[in-house]
This record gives structure tokens, sequence and C-alpha cells, in this order.
């Protein structure tokens, strides 16, 4: 592959327009779209995971969406090696690919590679009986002070990851989120890279809007449907703890609705400081096509 292939990153907060934007991209370039939202790579939860509909589908051709089952695990070392060699046969033809989602750690992969980190059985075994006897929130309390910047911008409540972030921390003695930053793989493309974000206000309404749609798309029956494997890791997530809670009795029905809105809205918030990080990404509002094609456009000819 030549420095000519380019990978376009289509980045942002949930609910911001990246899937809309992603697609007119795919046409504009006539490319095809790889997904980088974890949360789309399994099957049978569609709704709560806003996939991209069956005629966004039919119209562009997207890879690494609905490709898992509930019960199969899949890292972020996974996607990138797979990305990877999907990519490698994709750029023989193509000079463009579309990678769109949210999932920070899933970008980082494909577009900087991941250090191998350490692991230590010893101190696995200990994040496990600290989360057998305390909870989650004694392992998130824990990981907020070894290593904030990392909490600050993580999925706190993916218990998988909270327990390998800690294990780094306590098995090397240096922040995961230094670890993870120490060095940065070659590519054999350009990655340019498109934040897309609103005003807070009209994100978070959006946020909230989406829910009530979701609902009357039948969220609450997708729930029910997986309720009976609600302990697997692909279902620790927004949109499905909180109702599951509320079938276990928790709380009722309009609570689990506020707090899959209030959780979105704090998920959001993570994923704008996340893809802050980057340095060369560039932020626009979703409605400037014209401004994100110049961007573009400008960059593949450097």
């Amino acid at each position: 592959m030549s420095s000519t292939k380019t990978l376009i990153f289509v980045v942002g907060p949930t609910a911001v327009g990246k899937t809309s934007v992603a697609i007119d991209l795919a046409l504009e370039y006539k490319c095809e779209i790889i997904s980088a939202d974890s949360r789309q790579f399994f099957k049978d939860i569609a709704i709560g995971t806003a996939k991209p509909s069956d005629q966004e589908l039919a119209v562009i051709k997207h890879h690494f969406v609905d490709f898992l089952d509930l019960g199969e695990s899949y890292s972020a070392g996974q996607f990138e090696k797979e990305a990877m060699s999907f990519l490698e046969g994709y750029f023989q033809e193509n000079d463009i690919c579309i990678c769109v989602g949210g999932s920070g750690l899933y970008v980082n992969a494909l577009m900087f590679g991941l250090d191998d980190l350490p692991s230590s059985p010893s101190v696995r075994s200990e994040i496990i009986e600290l989360y057998e006897k305390e909870g989650l929130v004694a392992l998130q309390r824990k990981l907020e002070e070894l290593d904030p910047e990392h909490y600050a911008s993580m999925d706190a409540q993916n218990k998988q990851r909270v327990m390998r972030a800690l294990e780094v921390c306590m098995a090397s003695g240096v922040k995961y989120s230094e670890l993870r930053s120490l060095s940065k793989k070659d590519r054999p493309f350009k990655s340019i890279v498109i934040g897309l974000n609103r005003d807070r206000e009209e994100l978070y309404d959006r946020i909230n809007k989406r829910v009530d749609l979701m609902l009357e798309e039948g969220l609450l029956e997708e729930v029910k449907s997986v309720y009976p494997r609600k302990s697997l890791n692909s279902l620790q997530t927004v949109g499905y703890k909180e109702f599951f809670n509320h079938f276990d009795g928790e709380y009722d029905k309009e609570e689990a609705i506020r707090l899959v809105k209030r959780n979105s809205r704090r998920f959001a918030k993570r994923q704008i400081t996340w893809f802050n990080k980057y340095e060369t990404i560039q932020w626009f509002k979703p409605s400037k096509k014209a401004a994100i094609l110049k961007f573009v456009s400008l960059n593949r000819s450097k």
C-alpha cells in the first residue's frame, strides 16, 4: 500500500450524526465503511446500539457490523488485526475507506495500533477478589486514583475494561493512559480525522429524543429478548443495564428511561474528551458537508 491510500475517520459523541456523514462521504468517494463502534459488532441488539438501518446498509457496504454473537469475546487488539487485514486487501483496488464510530479504544487500535500491555494472573486474581467483595464501585475508585486521565475518558460501567486498565496499572506501576501512548505503529495509509459535534444543548436534546425513538421502535422488547443473558460483557452497556435493573425491580420504567438518557449524555461527554486528545482532529458540525469535503481534499493532497 502506498501513502496515496487514505482512511477517513469520522468520530464523535453518540447521537451526533456520524452514520449519516459517513454515508455521505462514502457516496462522494465511492468507497466502503468500517464500523469502529464496538456495540454494533454484536447481533441481536440493533435498536439500543443505533446500528445503521437496513436501507443505509443497502446503500453503502459496511464492515464489522452485526458479525459477533453476544457471547463472543472480542478485543480492540483483535479488531486492529482483522481491520488491518481487511484494509490490506481493500486498498489493492481502492484508494479511500471510511472508518466511523465512537469507541475510542477501537479507533485508536486502527489509527495508531495498540501496545503490548502487561498482564499478571496474580494481579488479575487480586482485582477479581476485590470486585467480588466490594463490587464495581471499588474498582472504579481504585482506577480513578491510579489513572484519573484514563478513568475520565472511559466507559467506567464496563467491568471488563475497568479490570483490564487496573491490571495494567498495578502490574506495571505506570498509568494505563501513559503506556498506551508510548508508541504509534506506522500505517501504510494516510489518516484524516473528522470530529463531529454540536452545541451541547442541541446534542443532549438529540440524545434524549433518540432514546424516546428507540422506545417507540421496540427497545424494551429487545432488552427483554436478551435479558436471560444479561451478565454477558457485550450487554454491560448504556441502554441495556438500566432496563435490566428495572426488570430486576430496582426502579420503575420512568426511572430507567431517565437513567438511560442521563448515562448516554455522560457517555457523550467522555467521548468528546477522548477525541479532543487527537492532535490532527478537525471538528465540524454535521451539516457542514462542503467544509468537510474541502478538509478531506486538502489533507489528501498534502
